[in-house]
């Protein structure tokens, strides 16, 4: 079977979410979504483990309606990385809280734990617990794996060989990443870091594993693609969509190629910090001149939510007006959830919108879209060419890193 998975969320007892992150209505609004895995976040805070303590438990899966979740945490190291753990069982997730907890101020200070251990002993305190673990949003610019080190080795030493995944990022893909040569027999994950849990936020970006049915045992087979389990497609937003994507001055947001960045001395002219960004540091870090994609890697395919189409469609500033809504609850009523409408949605057979809508949807599946590049901590934005659908053809990226054709849409297969 084939199952949509997004396995980095925060709860509700994380800095700067929303309350309404609690499991009946992250299990209802994934649902909509069409994810069918989601992983917790946050299993190591006292609280939300109660919450998931209270839901049926199978084979290290609990459930809640439709929708299935695994045990997974983020957590902080001594020097700001932030590494996704995916736990077998609250009897672990327990014994890796003890453990880190000796190592924290507070471990329910936040549901995302900050604790004084270097990378190495977090992977080994995972690897004794049987958890998978790898480096989250591996290439942003403050919290990230190539934020602060060169290789797998410096951040993770001798334990670099138990690392089983890596997390793009909203900022990278997998053209990006496949630049980098040690990064080849690695597992890459799509997840959305969601705050909030409506749908232009889970899932986001997700995963799509092959397996016979969804057990803990069947998730840790197919991120280390064994026993007939294998990643099938990640899917994800435009690398350019991230906030940061670009080097851009964080205060004023203005971007800056790397040759300026250097001659300014990552300085802007309005006196803020230029942040070196994803696109810039790739370069550094690569010892490819082109991606070279191995064989286990499955395809990656751009798409933004639904919601954001329609706002774009019909000119609205935001995905959570009134008309935006009523347009995406028209739309997925039929298929049954919004993955199965961009995925699969016969554009012929969907009706009771604008004509705006439709030909939105025909502009993406086409690729015939413009992207201004985010940077500095704010995203890029996604426009439709004139015409909605009349245009360049292929994604146009405007900004100092030009155009990146290489990588297909959602909508091309």
């Amino acid at each position: 079977m084939d199952v949509n998975a997004d396995l980095h969320i925060h709860s509700k007892y994380s800095m700067a979410t929303s309350n309404k992150m609690d499991m009946p209505t992250i299990a209802r609004e994934a649902a909509k979504k069409g994810v069918h895995l989601v992983g917790t976040g946050d299993c190591l805070h006292a609280g939300w483990m109660e919450s998931i303590k209270k839901l049926p438990e199978s084979d290290g899966i609990f459930s809640l309606d439709n929708t299935s979740f695994v045990l997974t945490v983020e957590v902080e190291d001594s020097r700001r990385v932030h590494h996704l753990l995916i736990i077998p069982s609250v009897s672990k997730a327990e014994e890796l809280r003890e453990r880190f907890a000796d190592h924290s101020h507070d471990i329910d200070t936040n549901g995302r734990p900050a604790v004084r251990l270097s990378g190495t002993e977090i992977a080994e305190y995972a690897r004794d617990a049987g958890a998978l673990i790898g480096p989250c949003h591996a290439f942003t610019p403050w919290t990230a794996m190539y934020a602060y080190h060169n290789s797998l080795s410096d951040c993770y030493s001798d334990l670099s060989d138990y690392i089983s995944f890596v997390e793009l990022g909203l900022s990278a893909d997998t053209s990006y990443a496949d630049r980098i040569s040690e990064l080849h027999r690695l597992t890459f994950l799509t997840n959305s870091d969601a705050h909030s849990p409506w749908p232009n936020k889970l899932a986001r970006e997700f995963n799509r594993f092959e397996m016979p049915e969804i057990t803990f045992d069947n998730l840790e087979s197919a991120i280390l693609r064994k026993n007939g389990c294998k990643p099938v497609l990640n899917v994800g937003m435009f690398p350019e969509e991230g906030k940061y994507n670009e080097s851009a001055c964080i205060r004023c947001f203005k971007h800056y190629a790397l040759p300026d960045c250097l001659a300014k001395k990552w300085r802007c002219r309005c006196g803020g910090r230029i942040k070196k960004g994803v696109h810039d540091r790739v370069n550094e870090l690569a010892d490819l001149p082109a991606p070279d994609h191995p064989d286990h890697r499955p395809r990656y395919l751009h798409l933004i939510p639904l919601a954001e189409i329609i706002a774009i469609a019909i000119g609205h500033s935001s995905p959570q007006t009134k008309a935006v809504q009523a347009a995406w609850n028209t739309l997925v009523k039929g298929p049954g959830s919004e993955i199965a409408v961009l995925v699969d949605g016969d554009l012929s057979d969907m009706g009771g919108v604008d004509a705006k809508v439709l030909d939105a949807i025909r502009a993406f599946r086409s690729g015939e879209v413009i992207i201004h590049p985010g940077g500095g901590g704010r995203y890029g934005t996604v426009e439709l060419p004139d015409g909605a659908g009349v245009g360049v053809a292929g994604v146009t990226v405007t900004g100092p890193t030009g155009t990146v054709p290489d990588q297909r849409t959602l909508f091309d297969f």
